[in-house]
């Protein structure tokens, strides 16, 4: 055989053999299970949670009983029982100031000084008028007893003694006069000195030191307003009326709370003190108006606060976490875990809820295990385990694509047994 015919078979057997690990390797990778087909594994081997075949993990929780509040809410508003505009009765120059903005002051508090001297002036001189009658109604009585002493010996005209007896009455009354004179310019003098008139906490300043000021200016001098207590206004429908009714009318104290707009800071708790006498007609609402000490102050004049009225209380109610409460065609329900870690769907009446619990009237008893988490998974009868919202949450991260084909699966199971998924 010559070296050519040599070369050439050894080039088709090294081809062959080429063509061969290439035929093995595309058949090895086309049948290897890809990382998504493969089962996914737990920290001990097994399936992990999701995978099909094993159980659903869940997060439950204890049904309880109780007492619970039943509450209406409402948006309310801020409103003092007292405000009043401090402006000055008399006319002058504002001299002095006496309180700092912000300040609470008490009845009574000096707040400013008007320029008190022309109002000093001005009583002077009714003081001086009024001297000055007194002597002479004290003289013209002194005529008035001689002239009656005359008169009894027939010594004067009975004309002579009536007209002393009326010039001694004209001066009485013109010290009548001269005397509310005088108290008027001490009025006028006491007015300089501007007071608190209510208890209450001081705004920001309108006029300051050195400005002419007018009797009853537009402009005042400070609002102060009545913080201890304050009053809320708010509405309620007419549908929620008839508790609130009853028991108000039968002199029961209903308790109202102040919260903030996200209902996390509770501002403090009144009374409702007292009730609209007409219900609007356009809005179909009630007001109302509660009551608060506000010793905290938290409360503002104009604020906008979320109202709680409590309506009632119930005695040994039967309480679910709403997170466990579920919807679908047949009603509320619920999954309840077995003692064979099955769970089985129960149908519940519900009552009031405050968005935490909810009472629930008939088909669950205390002691029962409702599930609240991994609902999407679930169908009755399913088998379950019990895990806590840590080692939920971390299964759910390390296994995403598992999970959601569990959840997919649970909807398909469910929708083929007619409960709506949620």
């Amino acid at each position: 055989m010559s070296e050519a015919s040599t070369s050439s078979a050894s080039v088709r057997r090294w081809l062959i053999v080429g063509l061969v690990l290439i035929a093995i390797v595309v058949l090895v990778w086309w049948m290897w299970p890809s990382a998504a087909e493969q089962p996914q594994q737990g920290a001990r081997g097994r399936p992990g949670f999701g995978a099909f075949g094993g159980a659903t993990p869940v997060r439950v929780a204890t049904v309880e009983q109780g007492t619970f509040e039943v509450y209406e809410k409402a948006l309310g508003t801020v409103t003092p029982l007292n405000t009043v505009n401090v402006r000055s009765r008399v006319a002058g120059e504002l001299v002095d100031v006496k309180f700092e903005e912000g300040q609470r002051v008490s009845e009574g508090d000096l707040l400013a000084v008007i320029d008190p001297r022309p109002y000093e002036v001005a009583l002077q001189q009714a003081e001086g008028t009024l001297r000055q009658n007194q002597a002479l109604l004290k003289n013209a009585q002194v005529d008035l007893e001689r002239y009656r002493g005359l008169f009894d010996h027939d010594s004067i005209a009975k004309q002579t003694l009536d007209t002393q007896q009326a010039l001694v009455n004209q001066y009485q009354g013109t010290i009548a006069t001269n005397l509310a004179a005088v108290n008027e310019a001490k009025l006028n003098l006491a007015f300089t000195q501007i007071r608190a008139p209510i208890d209450g906490r001081v705004g920001l300043r309108q006029l300051d030191k050195g400005n002419l000021v007018s009797a009853n200016d537009t402009t005042p001098l400070v609002v102060i307003t009545q913080t201890q207590p304050m009053a809320i206004t708010f509405t309620l429908p007419e549908g929620q009326l008839t508790p609130v009714l009853t028991r108000f009318r039968r002199g029961e104290p209903l308790a109202v709370q102040a919260w903030d707009r996200g209902e996390r800071v509770l501002f403090g708790e009144g009374v409702l003190e007292s009730l609209d006498n007409q219900i609007d007609a356009t809005t179909g609402t009630l007001k109302l108006k509660a009551r608060f000490d506000n010793e905290a102050e938290l409360l503002i004049p104009n604020q906008f606060v979320n109202v709680r009225l409590r309506v009632e209380t119930l005695d040994n109610a039967v309480l679910m976490p709403s997170a466990a409460l579920q919807f679908g065609s047949r009603g509320n329900f619920a999954y309840v875990v077995g003692d064979d870690s099955k769970v089985a769907l129960r149908l519940v009446e519900v009552g009031p809820s405050d968005g935490e619990k909810v009472v629930i009237t008939s088909g669950l008893t205390a002691g029962d295990r409702v599930v609240m988490e991994g609902t999407d998974r679930l169908r009755d009868g399913a088998e379950v385990e019990v895990v806590d919202r840590e080692q939920l949450e971390r299964q759910a991260a390390e296994n995403p694509k598992v999970e959601t084909q569990g959840s997919e699966e649970g909807r398909r199971q469910d929708q083929g047994q007619g409960r709506p998924s949620r």
